[in-house]
Formats: C-alpha cells, sequence, structure tokens
C-alpha cells in the first residue's frame, strides 16, 4: 500500500529519492536521530529522502536503530514491542535486537501487541530507507500508544547507546486541513520541534508521544537539531483542499568537528603515512584517535612536486574509516601511483600535500549532451564518468586547467580510456563536491 512489492522496483524508487536529494556535502559523521514522515513514498518520500540521505557516512557504524512511530490502527497502552524475530521487506529481513527487547523487559510501559504491529505502517515504511543506507542492522520497533512523555523518555534513555545505535521518529505533522491553514499549523509545529518542545498535541503531529518523549531526552543530553526539508501533500501528489503535512529533521551529539580541525587531523595522518611508507618515521599513523575518523569515508590524497603532479590515489566511495582511508591513500599517492616512481624521501621534502574529503556522489540523469553540460557546476562538481566497463575521475580542483566544461568531460573520457569519439550521452555520469586542505611545500 505504501510502496512497492516488487524488489528491483523498490531499490530504485528508494535510490532515486535518495539521489533526488541535492546535498553535496560531505560528511564527517552522522545523525543521533532522524524525525522523518511516514505516508506512501509518492506523498513523503522526498522529504523522507532528506533525512535518510543524513546517514550517508553511517553504513558500517550504525549497528542498531530505534524505531518508534505511532499506532493507526490498534490502540495499545505504552509501547509495543511486535513479539517477532524479524521484519521482512522486500529488500530482505530485518532482525529484530533479542538484546534490546530484554533490557527492555523491566519495563511496565513496554508491552508486547503483534496486533498493533500488522497492520501498521509507521514504522514499516521506514524500513526500505534504513536497508538502502545501511545494508545490515538489528531493529528496536516501538509502535507507541497511550503513554506519558516520561515513560517514552525513560525507555529511550535505557536504549541510548553510543554512535552505534540510531533512533528514528517516525510522525506525520497536521491532517486534512486546506492547504494554506496546514502550512500555518505546520511552520508552528516546526518551530517548537526545533525548540526541543515537549507539549507537541496529536492534531499537531500523529506521533506527538513518542516525538515528545525523545525531544525531553535529546535537550537534556544537548544534542542540536536541524531541520531538512518540510512540504505538505498538496506540494507533492495530492491535492490542496485536505492536506498532510511532512517534515524531516536530523538531530546530532557531541560537538561537531570544525572544518579546521578536521583538516589539521587529516593532513597530519597523511604525512605520518608517507613519512612511514618512506622509512623516516618509525611509528605508522593513529587513524583512529578520534570517533569521527573511524566512521566511514571516501578521501583522495594529492602530491605536487614543484607545481606538478607527483601522485594522486583516492577512494570514490566510502569503505573505510575516514583516517583510515587517508593513510592508505596518502601512502600510495607516494608509493603506489602507476603512473610515477616511487616517491623518494628527497623529492618528499620538496612535496606539497593536498587532502580531499568526497560527499557522496549522485547520478546525473540526462537526455544529451546539452541538458547534461547545463546541470554540471563548473569550479564546484567533481565528475565520475563510465562507459563500457571503464571509469574516470576528475576532482573539482582539475576545472583550474579545464575551465570549459566540454573540454573537461572530453580530457576526462580520454583519462577513462575511452576513444574519443565517444559521445558524452552514452556515458554514465555522477558528481560530487570536496572539502580540502593543502599543506604547501617547504621553502
Amino acid at each position: 500500500m505504501f510502496y512497492p512489492r516488487d524488489a528491483r522496483e523498490l531499490e530504485s524508487q528508494v535510490a532515486e529519492l535518495i539521489d533526488g536529494v541535492e546535498n553535496l556535502a560531505p560528511r564527517f559523521g552522522h545523525p543521533k536521530a532522524l524525525i522523518v514522515p511516514h505516508a506512501g513514498y509518492i506523498y513523503s518520500g522526498a522529504v523522507a529522502a532528506r533525512a535518510y540521505d543524513e546517514l550517508s557516512a553511517a553504513r558500517g557504524a550504525v549497528k542498531r536503530v530505534v524505531l518508534l512511530g505511532p499506532v493507526h490502527r490498534v490502540p495499545v497502552r505504552g509501547l509495543a514491542l511486535p513479539g517477532a524475530e524479524a521484519f521482512d521487506t522486500p529488500l530482505g529481513r530485518v532482525p529484530v535486537d533479542a538484546e534490546a527487547v530484554r533490557m527492555l523487559a523491566a519495563f511496565r510501559q513496554v508491552t508486547v501487541s503483534a496486533e498493533a504491529h500488522a497492520q501498521e505502517h509507521s514504522l514499516e515504511v521506514q524500513l526500505p530507507f534504513l536497508q538502502k543506507m545501511l545494508g545490515e542492522f538489528t531493529l528496536v520497533p516501538l509502535a507507541v500508544g497511550d503513554a506519558k512523555t516520561q515513560e517514552v523518555r525513560e525507555v529511550i534513555e535505557r536504549l541510548w547507546g553510543g554512535a552505534q545505535t540510531l533512533f528514528v521518529l517516525s510522525t506525520d505533522l497536521s491532517h486534512y486541513h486546506p492547504y494554506d491553514e496546514a502550512r500555518a499549523i505546520d511552520r508552528e509545529t516546526l518551530s517548537r520541534i526545533a525548540g526541543f518542545g515537549t507539549d507537541i498535541n496529536h492534531e499537531e503531529a500523529c506521533g506527538a508521544t513518542p516525538l515528545n518523549g525523545f525531544l525531553a531526552a535529546a535537550k537534556a543530553r544537548g544534542l542540536s537539531i536541524r531541520l531538512l526539508g518540510a512540504c505538505n501533500s498538496g506540494d507533492t501528489a495530492g491535492g490542496k483542499d485536505r492536506v498532510v503535512g511532512y517534515a524531516a529533521f536530523a538531530l546530532y551529539e557531541g560537538e561537531r568537528v570544525s572544518l579546521e580541525d578536521a583538516g589539521e587531523a587529516l593532513l597530519g595522518i597523511a604525512r605520518e603515512a608517507i613519512g612511514h611508507g618512506l622509512g623516516v618515521r618509525a611509528q605508522a599513523p593513529r587513524s583512529d584517535s578520534a570517533p569521527w575518523l573511524t566512521r566511514p569515508g571516501a578521501t583522495f590524497v594529492t602530491l605536487q612536486l614543484e607545481g606538478k603532479l607527483r601522485g594522486c590515489i583516492g577512494s570514490l566511495t566510502a569503505t573505510r574509516g575516514l583516517g583510515e582511508d587517508v593513510a592508505w591513500n596518502a601512502h600510495s599517492a607516494a608509493l603506489r601511483d602507476p603512473r610515477f616512481a616511487p616517491l623518494s624521501a628527497a623529492e618528499w621534502t620538496r612535496c606539497a600535500l593536498e587532502v580531499s574529503v568526497l560527499s557522496p556522489a549522485k547520478p546525473l540523469w540526462f537526455a544529451d549532451e546539452a541538458q547534461l553540460l547545463a546541470q554540471i557546476r563548473a569550479g564546484e562538481d567533481g565528475v565520475i564518468l563510465g562507459h563500457e566497463g571503464k571509469r574516470a575521475t576528475f576532482l573539482p580542483q582539475v576545472w583550474e586547467s579545464l575551465p570549459d566544461k566540454r573540454d573537461f568531460l572530453l580530457e576526462l573520457v580520454r583519462k577513462a580510456g575511452l576513444p574519443a569519439d565517444t559521445r558524452l550521452a552514452r556515458c554514465k555520469l555522477w558528481r560530487y563536491r570536496v572539502i580540502k586542505w593543502k599543506q604547501p611545500a617547504p621553502h
């Protein structure tokens, strides 16, 4: 009823929604919690995707998802577990976290109700997004009925955990008001959510009960909150006479690393990795000295000698911890770039060093070359080009020497080892952004 039954169609739809999020900023971590809507994907999927896109650095880091949503069909007292061992979607099976279930056994407000879960969509519609972004994880599914804010908060506090635990709060906003009236009501509700208000009612948000409990815990723990997007069904796939409101928020725990501190740390790891590889440093680099360095990240490391490229190796997808990825790519840029002889210790003392952190790549959809060129942002986009099993990328820094869009892409075709007459309209392209830091060569 809420998403396609066919696995391929569902996977394609979720991927299209995530790829449609215009957020190309590299991430240094992931949220502690998301607030997401739960209507059919044609109505609220694009708003939900804005929240789930924030999990691009969470794959492999988040192991458990605590999912709370309201009951719509079967009333319950308290917070209901399903009494099941797993949830199935067309994308596969998600196991219920048995340890978390045992942890909640002592709470009188936690019950078991298979009936409350059997037809409840507010939790289940979130699972394909979570499967897409996280891969494997365990689930704590709580269908929340009649419960006090403090009762919900107690359960949340018990399950809080570390960075491996993610909370997802499932709620829509106002229901069935005319378009303009709904926008005014939702605007006020969004302001109160952003202010960690705990007096939201069910006319303003159907998931008010779990939402109030989580916001109480989040405020006490000093989380920060960011509104990612909001609209209503009149903006997506419905009429404007009776609309339902949707919003997406992300909440973050702890101090977020500054760009200056991140650059200093990543350049330091790269220097240490190269020095260790050259034998001028005894110790291997510490690539896990801060939690954000252990979260998945994709990086490139570039060496320049006397203004000319001397090595550049990187990762297009986040498969290692950020610090480990920098260390690996720095060592490889110095000693394993197939275009150059291994760097010598004497050359290293005269090299400039640059570290780039990449955002997740988003596909470009186009019907012809003109449409492709119109979408690319010169000077900002890194571009990946693929065709007939071959692939290559240019970092955004390459725009400095190839400022014309068509020249940039044709040179990328050449780099990929494709014939010069390859039609761009037949290629697959993705774009990304980078944050970069550079250490100049010693004088």
